[in-house]
């Protein structure tokens, strides 16, 4: 339609039709928590597997699963994440979308593990965040520089 152009007191202008700096800067670092964030769901999966006296639940919660459980639920999200990363970096499509729909994903859930790690789990919901607005608002950007 307008694309690249813009309308200024009726007189067309021509705009550089290259994503910005910027842009790809964001979509990269999406791609780089990603990856970051794969990595600790999968740590945090594995000890809640091998050893499922180390998380403490410090009272009785809605989402009340068993430890061994949640750190299943970790680390299959962890290779989710951690694949969907690094298909990011390569402009793929797929990555952009099953990125966002994984921040949601891992955004609730690391809500539901509060009461487990709540420190950890804060900091994953505030890395969910930053993807989804990423991807969300500059991921087109990486595909096509």
């Amino acid at each position: 339609m307008f694309k690249g152009r813009s309308f200024i007191q009726g007189k067309a202008d021509t705009m550089n039709d290259e994503p910005s700096g910027w842009a790809i800067g964001w979509t990269a670092f999406a791609g780089f928590m990603m990856v970051l964030l794969g990595f600790w769901w999968i740590i945090a999966g594995l000890v809640a597997v091998i050893n499922d006296s180390f998380f403490v639940v410090t009272q009785e919660w809605v989402f009340e699963f068993s430890t061994t459980t949640w750190g299943w639920i970790h680390l299959v999200l962890g290779v989710i994440i951690l694949f969907s990363g690094f298909g990011l970096f390569s402009g793929n499509v797929m990555a952009r979308t099953v990125g966002v729909l994984i921040g949601v994903v891992s955004g609730f859930a690391a809500f539901a593990w509060l009461p487990y790690y709540p420190v950890w789990a804060i900091l994953f919901i505030a890395v969910s965040v930053a993807i989804i607005w990423s991807l969300t608002a500059h991921g087109l950007d990486i595909t096509e520089a």
